[in-house]
């Protein structure tokens, strides 16, 4: 089990090695999951014991947020004072979520629709 928590935080130190070599706009921990997903790709299966430890990360993933939310709360004052915009970037960027998501919905469904429709090419005997 140790083992498999080493390699989760070597795929995260990777990934933040090299977004920070190549000075990349994403962050290490997306890297790190991009090599971990590579690498289970590539090994073609997800080992029982990595399961393991991702399930006892998930299910104690909660605890993960009380920084975050003791930040929230020390630095309340400038989220106060930056309210509009913050609730301004909120609002349009979910109505742009869901215009994109409706618009590509609509474009799969006329995809499917037209794969359903389409009379199947294959010659019977």
């Amino acid at each position: 089990m140790l083992g498999y928590i080493t390699l989760l935080l070597v795929c995260q130190l990777a990934g933040e090695v090299i977004a920070r070599l190549f000075g990349l706009p994403v962050p290490g921990p997306v890297l790190g999951m991009v090599i971990l997903f590579v690498g289970l790709v590539v090994r073609g299966r997800t080992p029982v014991g990595l399961e393991q430890v991702a399930g006892s990360l998930l299910r104690h993933l909660s605890l993960l947020f009380i920084p975050a939310g003791v930040g929230v709360i020390v630095h309340l004052h400038l989220i106060a004072s930056a309210m509009a915009p913050i609730a301004g970037a909120l609002t349009i960027g979910t109505l742009v979520t869901i215009g994109v998501t409706g618009w590509v919905m609509q474009i799969l469904n006329r995809k499917h629709a037209a794969a359903a429709a389409a009379p199947d090419t294959e010659a019977t005997p």
